[in-house]
C-alpha cells in the first residue's frame, strides 16, 4: 500500500505539494494527472525520499518514508521519465548490471524472461543500448523494475515520447501489475492512458489535489472536459 497522509512540500513561500491525501492499496493503480508543475512528480519524490516532506507524511506498506528511507525504498520499483543505460553494453548487460545493483542475481536465460516480459524484442536483447529507440530502453527500465518483485511501484510519465503501439502494451503490462497484487501510482499527462489504465485518478493543479475520481464511473470525453474545467479554473 502507498499512503499520503497531509503530505506537503514547500519551496519558499510557495507550496509545491498541499495537504495530499491519497492510499493506493495492493492491486490498484492511481494515475495522477496534471500539468507541469501541479505536484505530480513532487509527490513521486516524497515517497522515494528525494526530498523531505515539510508537513505530513509518505508512507509504504506502513513504513514512514522519511524516517526509514532504505527499508520503504526495497518495498519500492520506480521508472523514471528519462530512463537512462549504458549505451554500449546490451540488454541483458545493462538488466544484469543494475539488477546486480539490486542484490539481485539472475542467470542469462532468467534476465532474457524478464526482458520478454516487459515486451523487449527477443531478437534486440544483445544488441547495444546506443541503437535503442525510447521505447526500447523503457522497456528495459520495466524489466529491472519487474525483476525487483517489490509490492509498489511509482511510474514518473510513462508514456512520454512512446508510439501508440508501446503505450497500449505499457498500459496492459500495468493492469497486469494490479491483477498481481501491486499499488502502482504513476504520474501522467496521457488522460486517455489514465482513463483505462486506473482504477482512481486524481487531478492535481497548483500543488493541491482538485478532484480525485473512480475511472470506470467517468467516459474519455467526460475525464477530458473535467480535467479542463479544472484547467481553466482560476
Amino acid at each position: 500500500m502507498l499512503q499520503a497522509t497531509s503530505l506537503s512540500k514547500k519551496y519558499g513561500s510557495q507550496w509545491a505539494l498541499h495537504n495530499l491525501n491519497l492510499s493506493i492499496p495492493a492491486g490498484e493503480v492511481y494515475s495522477l494527472l496534471g500539468a507541469n508543475g501541479a505536484g505530480k512528480s513532487t509527490t513521486l519524490k516524497l515517497f522515494l525520499n528525494f526530498i523531505q516532506p515539510d508537513e505530513g507524511k509518505a508512507e509504504v506498506n506502513q513504513i514512514d518514508v522519511a524516517a526509514a528511507p532504505e527499508k520503504a525504498r526495497r518495498q519500492i520499483a520506480y521508472i523514471p521519465e528519462q530512463v537512462s543505460l549504458y549505451p554500449y553494453l546490451n540488454a541483458w548487460e545493462n538488466f544484469r548490471f543494475f539488477t546486480r545493483l539490486a542484490g539481485l542475481k539472475y542467470t542469462k536465460t532468467e534476465a532474457e524472461t524478464w526482458l520478454i516480459k516487459a515486451g523487449f524484442p527477443d531478437d534486440q536483447i544483445y544488441k547495444v543500448a546506443s541503437a535503442f529507440s525510447k521505447g526500447m530502453r523503457q522497456k528495459v527500465a520495466i524489466a529491472i523494475m519487474l525483476a525487483r518483485e517489490a509490492p509498489c511501484f511509482l511510474l514518473d510519465e510513462p508514456m512520454s515520447g512512446l508510439d501508440p503501439k508501446s503505450s497500449h502494451d505499457l498500459g496492459a503490462l500495468i493492469m497486469q501489475l494490479a491483477e498481481e497484487g501491486k499499488s502502482v501510482l504513476m504520474a501522467t499527462h496521457d488522460l486517455y492512458r489514465a482513463k483505462d489504465c486506473a482504477h482512481h485518478i486524481g487531478i492535481m493543479k497548483a500543488g493541491v489535489l482538485e478532484k480525485e475520481i473512480q475511472s470506470s464511473a467517468i467516459s474519455h470525453t467526460e475525464l477530458n472536459e473535467l480535467y479542463m474545467s479544472i484547467m481553466n479554473k482560476n
